[in-house]
């Protein structure tokens, strides 16, 4: 009876360890038949998380550019000068640094986005350099979660100009066209925006900048809006704000192409300062410097985007205050101009060359300059830009202008000549 009870026991013993040792083979080999069992475990898990919180450097973005120039090799001239184009032309122009901008963006949340972009390179004239300026700071809210409706509250740029609108770190001429760019000084006002455009159009505003086609950003399909009118970081002068509007559609043609027309038009009240105003020079009514001058324009733009050839085009026509030398007095008077560029993209393994010409002409005043100086303009460039790589951009324009400024100092000062400017970009 002994001898069955250990025989039996032995025998299970041995089925127990045979058992085991099949099982433990099994798992070792081969983890196939446990993973499904395992998985939903991982799975809830994960479900049951609640999403981690971003910190605050996650939300934001910090990126900048700087420019620095030369712009007196081979020049001809050194009275050829531009007030509102770069104070280092001409006569006592060094090394320069024409940009120095800091920006820092990003979304806080679903419907709330903000960008804030000082400037450490301003130029209070032309002996006062290098000043810290804010530029933008303003915000976007989202109407809805796909972000096509939106409010832009703050001082940003007016949408007024496809090169107004164009970063200084994309356009491919060293200075913005006098016709266009005497409008809105700096391109900036405070001012509040309504934008929309749809998600799809969105993403192609985004590309047309990313992939180096020279954008102007996202301004909309659609904006409208209303600013004070005496321009970035300058009070208000008077009780009325002027009134914008845009229409701009980038348009696909064919698998590749992209063409982009654009209307814009403004209206308002410009007060020109006591301290804008030389002595001796009159207005016609004392209510002209109380309520402002007449400020209206219209411009129609159209841009064919460099794949590879390109080609850009914009004119406007208005009224707005100008320096009349006849009667030594501010009026208000009509005014034109426009320009046209073309240009050639060349793509070599990661570096890029873009030769490119422009023509400009503009008749009319610049509200901004003092005594609202009356300027006629014709210039011609022609300049070749390359990408390094994308941290270094590398940019030659020779330039030959013709240019007549009237106010109470000079009541009739042409200047014309040539000379070949260098910059050298760092995006950063």
């Amino acid at each position: 009876m002994l001898k069955k009870i250990i025989n039996a026991a032995l025998a299970l013993g041995t089925a127990l360890c045979f058992g085991f040792a099949t099982t433990a083979q099994a798992q070792t080999t081969d983890t196939t038949e446990v993973a499904p069992a395992a998985q939903p475990v991982v799975q809830q898990a994960s479900v049951a998380e609640k999403p981690k919180k971003k910190s605050w450097y996650e939300l934001i973005s910090i990126r900048g550019y700087a420019q620095v120039r030369y712009n007196r090799l081979l020049e001809t001239n050194d009275q050829l000068k531009c007030e509102q184009c770069d104070r280092s032309l001409g006569e006592n122009g060094g090394l320069f640094i024409r940009r120095g901008r800091l920006i820092f963006s990003g979304n806080v949340s679903d419907r709330l986005y903000f960008y804030i972009q000082p400037d450490f390179a301003s130029s209070a004239s032309s002996s006062a350099l290098n000043f810290f300026q804010l530029r933008d700071a303003y915000f976007d809210v989202a109407l809805d979660k796909q972000k096509e409706f939106r409010f832009r509250i703050g001082q940003s740029k007016i949408p007024y100009g496809f090169e107004n609108l164009q970063s200084s770190s994309n356009r491919l001429t060293l200075d913005r066209a006098d016709a266009l760019n005497s409008a809105i000084a700096n391109e900036r006002d405070l001012g509040v925006m309504f934008y929309w455009a749809p998600e799809k159009i969105r993403e192609r505003f985004s590309m047309l900048t990313d992939e180096g086609l020279k954008g102007s950003g996202d301004y909309g399909v659609v904006g409208i809006g209303i600013f004070n009118g005496q321009t970035a970081n300058k009070p208000e002068a008077n009780n009325t704000q002027h009134v914008v509007a845009r229409v701009s559609y980038p348009l696909q043609v064919g698998s590749k192409q992209i063409i982009e027309p654009g209307l814009q038009a403004y209206t308002g009240k410009y007060v020109i300062t006591a301290d804008q105003i030389s002595s001796g020079v009159t207005v016609a009514s004392e209510d002209l410097l109380k309520k402002g001058f007449t400020d209206q324009r219209i411009a129609a733009s159209l841009v064919v985007y460099p794949q590879p050839f390109g080609f850009q085009t914009e004119y406007n026509l208005g009224r707005g205050p100008e320096f009349d030398p006849a009667t030594s007095s501010i009026k208000v008077k009509r005014l034109h101009g426009g320009y046209a560029q073309a240009m050639y993209r060349m793509k070599l393994n990661e570096q890029v060359l873009i030769p490119f010409v422009k023509v400009q002409h503009y008749d009319g005043g610049k509200k901004h300059e003092r005594d609202a100086t009356s300027h006629t303009v014709y210039e011609t460039e022609i300049g070749l830009e390359w990408l390094a790589f994308k941290n270094l951009e590398l940019t030659a324009d020779y330039s030959i202008g013709d240019r007549t400024t009237r106010n109470a100092a000079n009541p009739d000062n042409r200047q014309h000549g040539s000379r070949l400017r260098l910059q050298a970009q760092f995006n950063f």
